[in-house]
C-alpha cells in the first residue's frame, strides 16, 4: 500500500497514523497515574490496605513488561495495523475491570491492561522509525513521549478535582475502560496497512531477532539506563508522590495532586526537547548523562531539602524535564541494532525498562511499611524507602558515559568503527 502512492501522501498518513499511536499513549498513562490520586478510595473500595494496592498497582507492569517482547514480535510479524486496535481494546477491558470494585478481577485487570497498553509506545515508534524522517527519529520518539505525559498529567488533573468532587473511584475506571473502544476504532482507521509484497519473518527469523537484539551489550545498556531513570516517575510519583506530599508535608489533597502533576508536565517538556537537542548535536550519550545528573539532583533535594527551599512546582517539574532523557535509550537501541529488528529492539528495551517498575516496585512499599512500622508515615519514613532510588539514578548516569555513541557526529567525537558500533 505504502509503494503505491506518493511519497509525500505515504509521509502524511504516517503521521497521522503516527498521532493516533501517541494518542494510544496518552490514554495509557492516564490509566498509569490516575491511581496516584485516588489511591484511599480505591484501597478502601477493594478492601485493600496501601501496601497492598501498591502491590495490585505494581501488577500493571507485571503484565507490561512480558508483553513488551510480544508486542516488538508481533509489530515486526504482523504490522501495526493488526495489533494495535486489539491492544487498545484489551487495556480499556482491563480498564472495566477495576471497575467492578472486586480485588481479584482488579488485579487481572491490571495484568490485561499493562499487556494492552504496552502496544502504544512500540506502535507509535515503529511507525516513527518506519515511514518517518530518520533525521528526527529522537525528536519524534520524544514528542511520543510528550504525548504520554500529558496523560500522566490528565490523569491526575482531571482524576484529583473528581474525587475531590464526591465522584466514585469505579466511574472513573467504568469511563476509562469504554474510551478503548473509540480508540481501537481510530487506530484501525488510520494505521496503514503493511505493504503485501512484504513477507512477515518466519519463526527462526524472529527467535534470531530477538537473540541478536538481546545479546547486544549496548541493548541491556540502554534498557537499564531507561528503567532506572524511570523509576522516579513509574514507582515513586505515580504511586506514591501525592501520599507522600499528603504524609511527610502535610499539604492539602488538591495542593498534592497538583505538585505531583508537575512532574509528568515536566516530561512533556523535557522528552521532545532533550529529543531534539540530541538530533541537533548529533549525540546521545552526553544528553542522557546530562539528564540523569539532572534528576539525580531534583530527587535528592526533593526527599531531603527542607520545605520552601525551591519555588512550588519548579522541583517536580524539574525532575520530570530530566526523566524526559530516559526517552533517548529508546533511539539508541534502534541505532545500535539492525533496522529489520525496530520492532523487536523496542520490545527488548521495554521489557528492561518495566521489569526493573515491576520487579522494585512492591519492594519500595515493603521498605516504606518497614521504616513506618505500619503506623502513620512521616518525611524520616519516605527518606529511608526511597533512599535507594539516589543510587539507581546515579547508577543510570554512570552506564550512560558507558553507552556506545550512536549519534550522527560520532565520528567527530571517537573514531570508532562500524563493527564497534554494533557489537
Amino acid at each position: 500500500m505504502l509503494k503505491s502512492v506518493p511519497q509525500q501522501q505515504v509521509s502524511r498518513g504516517a503521521a497521522i497514523a503516527w498521532v493516533a499511536a501517541s494518542v494510544f499513549y496518552f490514554y495509557q498513562y492516564v490509566m498509569r497515574s490516575a491511581p496516584g490520586v485516588m489511591g484511599p478510595q480505591m484501597a478502601q473500595g477493594l478492601g485493600l490496605t496501601a501496601a497492598e494496592l501498591g502491590g495490585l498497582l505494581a501488577l500493571f507492569y507485571y503484565g507490561y513488561a512480558p508483553f513488551s517482547l510480544v508486542a516488538g514480535v508481533l509489530m515486526d510479524r504482523l504490522g501495526p495495523r493488526r495489533v494495535a486496535p486489539a491492544a487498545a481494546a484489551l487495556a480499556g477491558v482491563g480498564c472495566l475491570m477495576y471497575a467492578t470494585g472486586n480485588a481479584g478481577v482488579a488485579s487481572a485487570g491490571a495484568l490485561l491492561q499493562g499487556a494492552g497498553a504496552v502496544f502504544a509506545l512500540i506502535t507509535a515508534v515503529y511507525i516513527a522509525t518506519t515511514y518517518l524522517p530518520p533525521a528526527r527519529v529522537a525528536t519524534l520518539i520524544g514528542a511520543t513521549q510528550m504525548f504520554g505525559m500529558a496523560g500522566g498529567s490528565a490523569g491526575q488533573f482531571l482524576a484529583g478535582p473528581a474525587i475531590a468532587g464526591g465522584v466514585p473511584w469505579n466511574l472513573i475506571w467504568l469511563g476509562l475502560g469504554l474510551a478503548g473502544l473509540p480508540l481501537a476504532a481510530l487506530l484501525l482507521v488510520t494505521i496503514p496497512a503493511a505493504p503485501k509484497d512484504r513477507a512477515p519473518p518466519s519463526w527462526a527469523q524472529t527467535l534470531h531477532a530477538i537473540v541478536t537484539v538481546a545479546k547486544n551489550p549496548q541493548s541491556i545498556l540502554c534498557g537499564l539506563i531507561a528503567g532506572l531513570m524511570f523509576m522516579p516517575t513509574t514507582i515513586f510519583s505515580m504511586v506514591w508522590g501525592v501520599r507522600y506530599l499528603q504524609e511527610a508535608h502535610e499539604m492539602p489533597y488538591m495542593v498534592a495532586v497538583l505538585r505531583s502533576a508537575a512532574v509528568p508536565a515536566g516530561w512533556i517538556i523535557g522528552s521532545p526537547l532533550l529529543g531534539a537537542l540530541s538530533d541537533r548535536i548529533g549525540l546521545r550519550r552526553p544528553v542522557i548523562a546530562g539528564a540523569a545528573l539532572m534528576l539525580l539532583a531534583c530527587l535528592a533535594l526533593i526527599l531531603y531539602a527542607p520545605a520552601g527551599t525551591l519555588p512550588p512546582f519548579s522541583l517536580g517539574l524539574l525532575a520530570g524535564v530530566a526523566s524526559g532523557g530516559a526517552m533517548l535509550p529508546y533511539t539508541v537501541i534502534k541505532e545500535a541494532n539492525p533496522a529489520e529488528y525496530r520492532g523487536t529492539a523496542t520490545g527488548v528495551i521495554g521489557f528492561i525498562n518495566f521489569s526493573l517498575s515491576a520487579v522494585l516496585g512492591p519492594v519500595f512499599g515493603g521498605l516504606l511499611l518497614d521504616a513506618s512500622g505500619g503506623g502513620e508515615r512521616e518525611l524520616v519514613h519516605y527518606q529511608a524507602a526511597f533512599l535507594p532510588l539516589l543510587f539507581a539514578v546515579a547508577l543510570a548516569c554512570v552506564l550512560a558515559l558507558v553507552l556506545r555513541e550512536t549519534g550522527a557526529a560520532r565520528a567527530n567525537v571517537a573514531p570508532q568503527s562500524a563493527s564497534a558500533l554494533r557489537s
